[in-house]
């Protein structure tokens, strides 16, 4: 059985090594023991405190297959983007130039450096093993997290937003960055994110340009990369755009990724769930993903239910893993 539940201290080694795995471009989970042991501490005091207001919790969940207490996957939310520092973005704009003497009128596409979606939620950290891949169990990693956004809506914003990783090359390197960050940072694309993962994302106004960047004079190769999303995010991106997620008209500022968005409200997951009460029972028929009403106990996973009007049967494995007993509410939002 696999269990989506809030991450803890004795699992710091586990999530190393799912750190190590994942691609260089998760900024937010880098493989590095001391920032993970202070994203589990963080998300472990986001979980106990008394939020009325989105603010600067984060919330850090694992995937785990229980009868191996086996760490499968992670992933994370953001309570509010930039709360701390800047989250940076390039949006994308039309400048116009023109002559009328010269009778030329031209739009040029270019990127400006911004912070508009700072304040916004941001799914981060998202990272499960291949064999799991485009599975029940990746949609419960990422879906999971919106079922705990309905349970406790007050704790988040009205809009959700999640970078996808962008285009790169066989070596790793990424040819957005190699025209745009490189030429400003001297610093390759792996150290960029590593050092923007461990120690954040001031250093990006210390030496970023604050004029907009004219895109025709990029290269081709970064170009092309634009809006792209690298194979290691299709997992995500599948998963969001069936949830009703859309492309903003923003990009990454490392690797040109594509950024996603959508009203909480409105994505598919926290639009279907509603509140259900457990009865013991046999179980069966259509997979749902179903979540208990705690807080810092928060579990949740895929049971093959048939909701009767307000009521739901579960086998008593289903009970034991959500932590909840015969009459408890749970939420529900099919699969």
């Amino acid at each position: 059985m696999f269990v989506f539940r809030p991450s803890r201290l004795s699992d710091l080694p586990a999530i190393e090594k799912l750190a190590q795995e994942s691609p260089v471009g998760v900024t937010s989970l880098p493989p590095d023991r001391d920032t993970l042991f202070r994203k589990i501490q963080a998300s472990l005091d986001s979980l106990a405190a008394d939020v009325s207001f989105h603010g600067e919790e984060s919330y850090f969940f694992v995937l785990e297959q229980v009868e191996r207490s086996e760490l499968v996957g992670v992933a994370g939310i953001v309570a509010s983007a930039g709360f701390n520092e800047p989250f940076y973005s390039y949006r994308n704009e039309t400048l116009i130039h023109a002559s009328p003497g010269l009778a030329i009128h031209n739009r040029i596409h270019a990127l400006s450096l911004c912070h508009d979606l700072t304040g916004n939620t941001l799914l981060a950290s998202f990272f499960i093993r291949k064999p799991y891949a485009f599975t029940r169990q990746s949609d419960l990693l990422s879906r999971s997290r919106f079922l705990f956004m309905a349970n406790w809506p007050e704790r988040f914003a009205d809009t959700v937003v999640s970078e996808m990783l962008g285009a790169t090359r066989l070596d790793g390197s990424s040819p957005f960055w190699d025209s745009v960050g490189r030429v400003f940072f001297g610093i390759d694309y792996q150290t960029a994110e590593h050092y923007c993962g461990v120690n954040g994302r001031k250093f990006i106004s210390e030496m970023m340009p604050q004029h907009p960047i004219y895109v025709p004079l990029l290269s081709d190769e970064a170009q092309e990369a634009m809006g792209q999303v690298n194979p290691d995010s299709a997992v995500s991106f599948d998963v969001l755009i069936r949830e009703g997620f859309e492309a903003e008209n923003y990009i990454d500022i490392f690797d040109g990724g594509p950024t996603l968005h959508a009203a909480t409200r409105a994505i598919r997951t926290i639009a279907q769930s509603r509140l259900a009460t457990v009865r013991r029972g046999h179980g069966g028929g259509l997979p749902y993903l179903i979540a208990n009403r705690s807080v810092e106990e928060f579990r949740c996973l895929v049971v093959e239910a048939e909701p009767l009007g307000d009521a739901v049967n579960l086998s008593a494995a289903a009970l034991d893993a959500l932590g909840v007993s015969d009459g408890a509410t749970v939420r529900i939002a099919p699969l």
